[in-house]
C-alpha cells in the first residue's frame, strides 16, 4: 500500500468510526459489551495489571479495555487510551467521567502505526479487537513494543477464522452473495486478517517478541430479537470496512432473517489467547476470539 493509499485508508477508517460512534454508544453497552466484558477482564489479568501500573490501550473505541484497566490501576496508576476516531474518544471520555475515572485515564487521538508514544513508558499494553484492522500491522506492533518497559506485557484480542465466528461471518457472507461481490483480497485489514496463527506468530517474532503461547476461552452474545441483531451488524461491519457498511442495505431480505434467527439468542464463542515472551523484554498475550 502506497503512502497515499495508507493515508486514504486511515482517513476512511476515521470517518467511518466517527459516523457510527453515536450508535455504538447507544447499542454496544446493552449487547456486545455484555458478551465481551470477560475479554477485557482476561486481558487485564494476562497483562498482570495491578495498582500503580502504567497502561497503554490501543484502539480503545468507546473505552475498552481502558476502563477495566483503570479500575485496576487505581489513583496511583495511569492509562493512556488511544483511537483513530475523535468521536469514539469523546464517548470514551464521557464514560470515564461517569465512572469517576477521569483522573486515571488520558485519551489521545492517533493510529497505532504513527501515534507518538513515549519509549519504555508502560508496564502493560492492551488492544481488544483492533490489531486486525491496522493498515501496517508490523509497524504498529513495533511502535507498541518500543513503548513497553523491560519486562512489560502486551495482551490483545482478535477474531479467529471465519468459520469460527458466525456472528460476523454470516452477515458478511450474505452481503457478498446478495451484491455479487468478491471477498476482500488477501492482506486487506478486516476481522479475520489476524486469524492465521502461524502468520500472526511470525509478525510478533519480527517485532521483538518471542515464544507465543495460545489460550482459548468462551464468550457469548445475546440479542433480544433478529431486528436488534440486524441493527448492530452495520456498526460492526463499519468497523471492518466502509464497503460492508455500504452493502448492508440488502440486509432485510426474508431469507436472511430466517438464517440469522438461528444465531440470535445465544452466540457462543471461543477465545484464543496467545502469550508471548521475550528473553529480556516482555510477555505478550493474544486472544483469538471464535464464535461457534
Amino acid at each position: 500500500m502506497t503512502a497515499l493509499d495508507s493515508k486514504q485508508y486511515k482517513e476512511a477508517e476515521r470517518q467511518s468510526w466517527n459516523s457510527v460512534a453515536p450508535s455504538w454508544q447507544k447499542w454496544w453497552g446493552k449487547t456486545i459489551e455484555r458478551g465481551t466484558e470477560g475479554v477485557s477482564r482476561r486481558l487485564v489479568e494476562l497483562a498482570e495489571i495491578k495498582p500503580g501500573s502504567k497502561v497503554l490501550d490501543i484502539a480503545t473505541g468507546i473505552g475498552e479495555p481502558a476502563l477495566t484497566a483503570a479500575n485496576h490501576v487505581g489513583k496511583n496508576g495511569h492509562v493512556l487510551a488511544t483511537d483513530i476516531s475523535p468521536q469514539m474518544l469523546s464517548f470514551a471520555k464521557q464514560r470515564a467521567i461517569s465512572l469517576g475515572l477521569q483522573d486515571v485515564i488520558e485519551f489521545k487521538e492517533g493510529d497505532a502505526e504513527t501515534i507518538d508514544l513515549p519509549p519504555s513508558a508502560f508496564d502493560a499494553a492492551l488492544c481488544r479487537f483492533g490489531l486486525m484492522l491496522f493498515q501496517d500491522f508490523k509497524a504498529s506492533l513495533s511502535n507498541i513494543y518500543r513503548s513497553l518497559v523491560e519486562g512489560g506485557h502486551f495482551a490483545a484480542a482478535v477474531w479467529a477464522s471465519p468459520d469460527k465466528v458466525p456472528f460476523i461471518f454470516v452477515p458478511m457472507n450474505i452481503v457478498l452473495k446478495e451484491t455479487n461481490s468478491p471477498p476482500p483480497p488477501p492482506g486487506t485489514p478486516g476481522p479475520f486478517s489476524m486469524s492465521d496463527q502461524n502468520s500472526l506468530k511470525n509478525s510478533y517474532l519480527t517485532s521483538g517478541f518471542k515464544d507465543p503461547i495460545i489460550e482459548r476461552m468462551n464468550v457469548s452474545f445475546e440479542f433480544d430479537s433478529p431486528d436488534d441483531y440486524t441493527i448492530i451488524q452495520p456498526l460492526q461491519l463499519s468497523r471492518v470496512a466502509l464497503f460492508f457498511k455500504k452493502c448492508w442495505q440488502v440486509r432485510q431480505k426474508k431469507e436472511e432473517k430466517k438464517y440469522l434467527k438461528q444465531l440470535i439468542k445465544q452466540q457462543k464463542s471461543t477465545l484464543t489467547i496467545l502469550q508471548e515472551r521475550s528473553d529480556s523484554k516482555m510477555k505478550l498475550y493474544l486472544l483469538l476470539v471464535e464464535n461457534e
